[in-house]
């Protein structure tokens, strides 16, 4: 049973329209919106206090994971101004001491125009037949946000067995005539991304959602269901299309890397990378700019022989393919008005090309 006081700050989390909720010694509580950090009017919290109330939302699994691995990840339900509303939540030690972060899942899987993810580019990614999706991006840049949005659209449109595997589960995809999802949390329906991916190419899918590669037994599995006719979305914590090239293979030992780069060349369907941006007004949710690169066969040849530094010009010639560098979507979101010139400042490599 959550405790009232963490339900509480959830609640208001929710209604400040907050992404997360800071739960750790020593500080008030805390919640982000639109990207700035404020506290709650709460006295600093002291450790027996933080502990108590984190561990009322731990169900048992996720408490020996904790006490095992001194982490864990978990999604819950917790009643929010008469409805159930859905967290997904990271406990870990700092010090000694137990802390929490509280991510807010929407009720429902937003739609692109509110995302401000373009709607030519999400039907050009469903409109694939296999192969590999990556998405990029820091921490809290909407990632899993732009998964769910795509692969919804699958869904809707029917006719796909559709498997996720994510740690934890965070939107819940609705349930539409003539598609069939399966959501597998790691950690409870399943060991790791690998399993879920080598036990989930056993149930026919069309469609894989894999939460995240970030290690060799997962990128190697998500390649050989890209490479048997499969399409796979996954993603990667990398900065930029050129970072996740580059990582890719890095998951690998030296000896295999050539090998991993020759299929990520015939695998690999595009990277969308994405920041979000905070908004001219502080009271408005963060605009999102991203980075789209398709995997044409200049690109194909620059992954095959490691010749990364040349995906960048690619991406720069390749507005004709539907490409475009972060540093073009930063520029609109300038022009538009939709952020400030120090904001932009801030996210492109070169300053001049704002005045272009």
């Amino acid at each position: 049973m959550i405790a009232e006081k963490l339900r509480q700050w959830l609640e208001w989390a929710v209604q400040a329209g907050a992404s997360d909720l800071h739960v750790v010694v020593g500080h008030p509580p805390v919640i982000r919106v639109h990207g700035d950090l404020t506290e709650l009017p709460e006295a600093p919290l002291a450790e027996d206090e933080v502990e108590t109330l984190l561990l009322s939302a731990c169900p048992e699994d996720a408490l020996q994971r904790l006490q095992s691995q001194k982490n864990a990840d978990f999604s819950f339900e917790c009643p929010v101004t008469g409805k159930a509303a859905r967290f997904r939540a990271t406990l870990f030690l700092a010090g000694g001491d137990t802390g929490g972060c509280f991510r807010v899942i929407p009720d429902a899987i937003p739609d692109l125009a509110w995302a401000g993810f373009p709607s030519d580019l999400a039907t050009k990614l469903v409109a694939l037949r296999d192969g590999l999706v990556i998405v990029t991006g820091a921490t809290g840049s909407g990632k899993s946000t732009t998964l769910a949005m795509v692969v919804n659209r699958l869904n809707k449109a029917g006719g796909y067995r559709i498997i996720t595997v994510e740690e934890p589960v965070e939107y819940q995809f609705p349930r539409e005539p003539n598609s069939v999802v399966t959501q597998r949390e790691v950690g409870g329906d399943v060991l790791s991304f690998a399993d879920g991916l080598k036990y989930g190419l056993r149930q026919d899918p069309d469609v894989i959602l894999v939460g995240e590669i970030r290690d060799r037994e997962t990128a190697q599995m998500a390649l050989s269901a890209a490479e048997t006719g499969h399409l796979v979305f996954s993603t990667l914590h990398t900065r930029d299309a050129k970072g996740a090239i580059t990582r890719f293979p890095d998951l690998f030992p030296p000896d295999a890397q050539s090998a991993v780069r020759s299929q990520l060349a015939m695998s690999l369907r595009a990277i969308v990378s994405q920041r979000l941006l905070p908004s001219i007004q502080k009271t408005q949710k963060r605009h999102l700019a991203l980075e789209v690169m398709w995997n044409t066969h200049p690109i194909a040849n620059a992954i095959r022989t490691g010749k990364v530094e040349s995906i960048d010009n690619y991406i720069l010639t390749g507005r004709d393919e539907g490409m475009y560098t972060c540093d073009e979507s930063v520029r609109l979101l300038l022009r538009a008005g939709k952020i400030t010139r120090t904001v932009a400042e801030q996210n492109v490599r070169d300053v001049k090309f704002l005045n272009h």
